[in-house]
């Protein structure tokens, strides 16, 4: 009897470690305000698993979903999530979840975005609808930075795939709001991190599905032109980290190789991967390589300042 109070407390107490060690709570991305661009109509959004894949399709009501490290083990770094799906669905777990709970182990806040798939029968301009859903995710965290231990100093965005789109354009298009950002909260990422990402609208490397889905069927040049994000590169775009592989079929690895040279003719840090295998979609495990990306990724971070106490 005595032994089984034992580990019936003991089983408690490791229930209530892992709790603290990573706290995930998912809230509305407006709250309590009419959602941006946004025409009413019926939530029809539906979740499904496919190959271990988590799909989120005809999302309509963006939310965040918060991974917060235990108090003593937070150390201020925090990352907003994209995960990709080609603006079709978002692959929230193996892209998000997952992911999040990784950046708690090492003591970074992960917060992944659900943000709407562009949609003309949704909202009046399609093409800005994810943008405004990763502005205001950035505006939440610096907003809840005390409450969530952020420094407000230290917010970065990360995306996979046309995620990874969606994160380089939060980290290009900065200086215009297309949120109303009453209290001037900056909407720019401190740094960013790309994983096999959609870049350029060039026929030659883009990946046209997500394109066609962002911008529709018959772009126009300056349409393409605004959201090719290696265009629109400064001296103040992030520093960023980049991943993907050689033999990626889905979308072809010299998106992150435009962008890198972009970066360094710029002159902003930035550190780039790219393996000889792995294809497309691997998330956080490339299994043609022992060795992992995110590891290399902390390194990054750790070297840049990011992950001070």
């Amino acid at each position: 009897m005595k032994y089984c109070l034992s580990l019936l407390l003991f089983l408690t107490l490791c229930v209530f470690k892992g709790i603290a060690q990573s706290r995930q709570m998912e809230i509305s991305l407006y709250s309590d305000k009419q959602i941006p661009n946004d025409i009413p109509g019926a939530d029809e959004e539906k979740s499904e698993t496919s190959g271990n894949i988590l799909r989120i399709s005809n999302i309509r009501n963006p939310t965040l979903s918060i991974f917060l490290p235990g108090k003593e083990k937070a150390n201020g770094a925090a990352v907003v999530i994209c995960p990709g799906g080609g603006y079709g669905i978002v692959a929230a777990g193996h892209e998000g979840y997952d992911v999040a709970k990784r950046f708690n182990e090492m003591g970074v806040a992960a917060f992944v975005l659900k943000y709407r798939m562009p949609n003309p029968k949704n909202q009046p301009d399609p093409s800005i609808a994810p943008l405004q859903d990763a502005q205001q995710a950035i505006l939440l965290v610096r907003k809840n930075a005390s409450k969530w231990y952020v420094d407000p100093l230290r917010v970065g965005i990360m995306g996979f795939s046309a995620g990874g789109h969606l994160a380089s354009t939060a980290g290009t298009h900065f200086t215009k709001a297309v949120i109303d950002n009453p209290d001037n909260i900056n909407l720019r990422p401190d740094f960013m991190m790309l994983i096999y990402p959609v870049i350029s609208a060039d026929k030659q490397i883009t990946h046209a599905g997500s394109f066609r889905n962002l911008l529709g069927q018959n772009p126009t040049a300056d349409q393409l032109n605004e959201f090719s994000n290696e265009k629109h590169i400064t001296a103040q775009t992030p520093p960023t980290f980049l991943v993907h592989a050689s033999d990626d079929k889905g979308v072809s690895p010299e998106n992150s190789i435009v962008f890198y040279e972009g970066l360094l003719r710029n002159k902003i840090p930035a550190e780039l991967h790219i393996y000889q295998n792995g294809g497309h979609g691997f998330g956080m495990h490339n299994s043609t390589t022992k060795e992992e990306w995110i590891d290399r990724c902390m390194n990054w971070m750790a070297a840049n300042g990011w992950l001070k106490k």
